[in-house]
């Protein structure tokens, strides 16, 4: 933040803190957030060769806009990235604008850049029942791989993300029948916690050489440290080179997996969502990889005037 005025920097730090205490935003998002604002006002300074006080920043016109997405674009940032970095922008000036009272439109006017999205690819049932079996033969003790059974279960059997999985407690065992998970931006919702999770969960604390404690963490590493979500990555990625699975066969594929296989099994998207912890049913759509035929069936199927 060499480059920013002690006036933007307080501006920025004021809007970090507001995103973080009423939004809710995650310690990562916060980091790239700050990232992106601070990459942001630090090229105006260069730009304008001026310091970017609040009153310059409140001026930045079109072509100040155009010439900073220009500069992103030369110096190899994608148009995904450039999207998330304009999204952050116009997030900060929305706040600014309201607390110091000027139109921001030069800035929220600005075309996000066109790119192709990702669709999650998750694994067909059966390459997904044979990740986790294969998890439970490659580690060399007994209780690492009960362990790696017990999350990449958690992963597919309940949706988890990886860093939810991993934030389970001794508190939270013998599982019961539901969970109570907080997800991002504090997101709370019901998942519920099939036979099969809390029969893998239970072997492993069986085999493990560390007691459950009330405070500590669930899932622990060899040296019985909290298991850090690197570790179980490297185990797939082990795992997905010996069965031949492409690279998209990640923990994260396992909660697609899981969104997937239930709603070609007859699940409601609007469940689904509930179950995943999504704000928004697009997002779901996303997730599971669905076709347009496939949704028109399951809305010809549930809306009451189909």
């Amino acid at each position: 933040m060499s480059l920013i005025s002690p006036a933007a920097r307080d501006a920025l730090q004021g809007w970090l803190d507001h995103e973080k205490s009423l939004n809710g935003a995650s310690e990562n998002t916060i980091s790239a957030y700050a990232a992106d604002v601070s990459g942001f006002v630090s090229f105006m300074t260069s730009h304008h060769a001026a310091p970017q006080g609040l009153k310059a920043l409140e001026r930045i016109g079109v072509r100040d806009m155009r010439s900073w997405m220009a500069s992103e674009r030369a110096r190899g940032v994608g148009a995904r990235s450039l999207a998330r970095s304009l999204s952050a922008v116009k997030s900060f000036y929305k706040w600014l604008a309201n607390r110091q009272g000027f139109e921001p439109t030069a800035v929220l006017s600005t075309r996000s850049p066109k790119f192709q999205k990702k669709l999650p690819r998750p694994l067909a049932e059966d390459a997904a029942t044979t990740m986790i079996e294969t998890l439970g033969t490659q580690a060399r003790d007994d209780w690492v791989a009960a362990r790696d059974i017990a999350v990449a279960t958690l992963l597919y059997g309940c949706g988890l993300r990886i860093s939810e999985a991993l934030g389970l407690c001794g508190s939270d065992y013998p599982l019961p029948d539901v969970l109570r998970i907080v997800g991002k931006g504090g997101k709370e919702r019901i998942v519920p916690v099939l036979p099969a999770a809390k029969s893998a969960i239970e072997t492993y604390v069986r085999c493990a050489p560390f007691p459950v404690e009330h405070d500590g963490p669930l899932f622990r590493g060899v040296r019985g440290g909290a298991l850090s979500p690197r570790t179980v990555q490297k185990a797939m990625a082990t795992a997905r080179l010996q069965l031949g699975l492409p690279a998209t066969a990640t923990p994260h594929a396992m909660r697609h997996s899981f969104a997937t296989h239930l709603l070609n099994a007859g699940g409601d998207l609007r469940a689904i969502q509930e179950l995943l912890g999504h704000a928004s049913l697009s997002t779901t759509q996303a997730y599971t990889a669905v076709d347009t035929a496939r949704l028109m069936e399951v809305y010809d199927k549930a809306h009451p005037k189909a």
